[in-house]
């Protein structure tokens, strides 16, 4: 590639799902008055009939959207992560995953990058909540290109899904291939395996070419499909490597990083690290500065590899 470009997880959201709404008429989108921060505002503007706004009512708007997928629509759900796994749940467990509707979550603003909002508007426990329910599947794609492939996906596969999207801008990376319950291979090295999701993918890139430099050759996985996990990757991998690194935006709880301790325990002998929220809330501040206070570098990746 030439020089880097950087686009939003949100933005390419917008997009696929407008680009959506041409090719299937059954594609409606819900937003509660925040279209123009989770980008589903782009949907809006072209198809104005199909755009239901609900207003700061998140819990009525799961409702309308497990209502509208038993009349055979797809409804694409957005808000911010916080609103919508937090205020939300009770109705997306109860009125969309338990009786299986066909109802799509697509929550932005996920992960502590969101910023100066702070800790009551950072969702670090998004995946632990979704990942719980039966019949959730969680989708936490990496760039922009991957968040407009799960879109196209997900509108074809059947029952709920959350798709966990960033706020900041994010590199575009190579074209990579996108299955429910797959995982994409980023660089081959058998010292160490990092895996991982989301906007920790080029963090965790970034500290693959610093350890590179001194020798030490790594593999990184995107699991960008957490549930469900693809299992038989992460134990061919935590086996070839022996040391596993998971690095997620996320709570250490429940998140990426025990969807694979799951996977692991009493498979083998591994050393195992996690690197997230160490079971903290978020706080205000500029997205790079939270990045560094919460440890999510990859200058920290680095040193966490050396030390195993």
């Amino acid at each position: 590639m030439s020089m880097a470009e950087y686009k939003a997880m949100r933005v390419a959201y917008g997009e696929a799902l407008a680009e959506l709404g041409e090719k299937n008429e059954k594609i409606v989108a819900l937003d509660a008055d925040l279209a123009h921060a989770t980008m589903s505002a782009t949907f809006a503007k072209k198809y104005p009939e199909r755009f239901f706004n609900a207003g700061i009512a998140e819990a009525n708007m799961v409702g309308m959207a497990a209502g509208l997928s038993t009349m055979g629509f797809v409804p694409f759900v957005s808000t911010f992560a916080m609103f919508g796994a937090g205020r939300a749940y009770e109705q997306i467990r109860n009125s969309v995953a338990y009786p299986k509707f066909n109802v799509k979550l697509a929550f932005t603003h996920s992960g502590i990058t969101l910023g100066e909002d702070g800790g009551s508007h950072q969702t670090v426990e998004d995946i632990a909540l979704m990942r719980v329910i039966p019949n959730m599947t969680v989708i936490a794609p990496c760039d922009a290109n991957q968040t407009k492939k799960a879109v196209q996906v997900l509108a074809e596969s059947e029952g709920p899904a959350y798709l966990r999207l960033a706020r900041l801008p994010s590199l575009i990376m190579e074209d990579m291939d996108f299955k429910i319950g797959g995982s994409n291979i980023m660089t081959e090295g058998s010292d160490a395996v990092i895996f991982t999701c989301g906007i920790m993918v080029e963090i965790s890139l970034n500290a693959a070419k610093l350890l590179k430099e001194m020798g030490i050759n790594v593999s990184i996985i995107n699991l960008y499909s957490i549930k469900p996990l693809d299992r038989a990757t992460v134990v061919a991998y935590a086996n070839k490597c022996k040391k596993v690194i998971v690095t997620e935006e996320h709570s250490i709880i429940g998140g990426l990083c025990d969807a694979v301790a799951e996977v692991l325990v009493g498979s083998g002998e591994y050393k195992f690290r996690k690197i997230g929220i160490m079971d903290r809330f978020g706080q205000s501040g500029k997205p790079k500065e939270l990045l560094v206070e919460y440890g999510l570098t990859s200058e920290n990746i680095m040193r966490c590899i050396m030390e195993m």
